[in-house]
């Protein structure tokens, strides 16, 4: 029989999360929230244990420096005297220098972990980038491999193995941890997770929100389309979570769905390390912070736990009864038991 818990206890939040020692699981991913100093402030003034930064795109330097090299070559072809031809690049600074100056102008202002983000889908010279956030700062960086396979050319062996490069020449390029953030459409998701382990990744963060362009049919165009998740996308998350927890050399990071103090609990129980958010933070503002944290406390001791710890994986792919619910989610029993509920509702009985 469960004994009642001690609503006086004291609850540890504590957790770990690459190596970085954080205060609670409560992260704040990448958005508007995390890519100005002052709302970094509120977060941090509110109890996020640690922040994740806007990500640095790959296209945005490219793009940044083909426009540089456009001024720099306006009136090459002019009199040679007519030096005024020449635009003033002087106080320019470019999207790369920008973001760096945010990592350090963060790094100044917080206490908690900062963590930069990289995403990109090519190796080269983009990874030098990796070390520049590293050199600023940052006490960890996030490479987020969001890309979508549209080349009818490219095998699943090739695009695999494009990013298991990547991962490998950026993480050989750090002195700090770098978690790598992914989406779930891969054939055999384990194998690859392992895979990325494998080429350097000392964490998983699952799993991308792909943004879903949409098509206006007044205008006849395509427009980008952007919505914010719902609590009911931690699903997906958690289902790999739970199956990965325990047989990976890494730290995993629930994000996508992440709205109250029972999703994170789900995370932690599914296994992960840590609970990332930013949709509800942009709905409801770094005050949110708070009000999960202290009903997250609560559930802890309503549960009779006393720490992050102590409950971390015990609901995981390892340790339930049933596997099975995570591998094929009981499918037909989820079907034929909604199916029921369906007929129930309506006033007819089993078939």
């Amino acid at each position: 029989m469960t004994q009642p818990a001690d609503v006086t206890a004291a609850v540890d939040l504590s957790t770990t999360y690459m190596g970085l020692q954080l205060r609670t699981p409560i992260v704040a991913s990448p958005g508007p929230l995390t890519g100005r100093l002052e709302p970094l402030q509120a977060l941090e003034d509110n109890g996020v244990s640690a922040v994740v930064l806007p990500s640095l795109f790959e296209e945005q330097v490219a793009h940044d420096e083909l426009q540089a090299d456009s001024l720099f070559e306006l009136g090459a072809d002019a009199n040679p005297e007519a030096t005024s031809y020449f635009p003033d690049l002087l106080g320019y600074a470019s999207v790369g220098e920008r973001y760096l100056q945010h990592v350090r102008d963060a790094k100044e202002a917080l206490s908690v972990p900062v963590i930069g983000s990289l995403n990109g889908a090519t190796p080269g010279g983009w990874v030098t980038y990796a070390q520049k956030i590293a050199d600023a700062g940052a006490d960890a960086l996030e490479l987020n491999l969001y890309d979508v396979a549209a080349d009818f050319d490219a095998t699943p062996d090739q695009i695999e193995t494009a990013q298991l490069e990547l991962v490998s020449r950026v993480k050989a390029s750090l002195s700090i941890p770098l978690a790598v953030k992914v989406g779930p459409f891969y054939t055999a998701f384990a194998h690859m997770a392992r895979r990325l382990v494998d080429a350097g990744a000392d964490a998983l963060v699952l799993f991308n929100r792909f943004y879903q362009p949409d098509i206006d049919p007044d205008t006849l165009k395509v427009r980008p389309w952007l919505e914010l998740s719902r609590p009911s996308e931690i699903r997906l998350p958690l289902r790999w979570t739970a199956i990965l927890s325990g047989r990976l050399d890494a730290s995993l990071a629930v994000t996508s769905g992440v709205h109250r103090a029972r999703d994170v609990a789900r995370a932690l129980l599914a296994g992960a390390d840590v609970a990332m958010m930013t949709s509800v933070l942009i709905d409801q503002g770094p005050l949110h912070i708070g009000v999960v944290e202290r009903d997250l406390t609560d559930w802890v001791r309503q549960m009779s736990y006393t720490s992050v710890a102590q409950l971390k994986g015990s609901m995981s792919h390892r340790n339930v009864s049933d596997p099975s619910a995570f591998e094929r989610a009981n499918y037909i029993g989820t079907l034929t038991q909604y199916a029921n509920t369906f007929h129930a509702g309506w006033g007819f009985g089993p078939s």
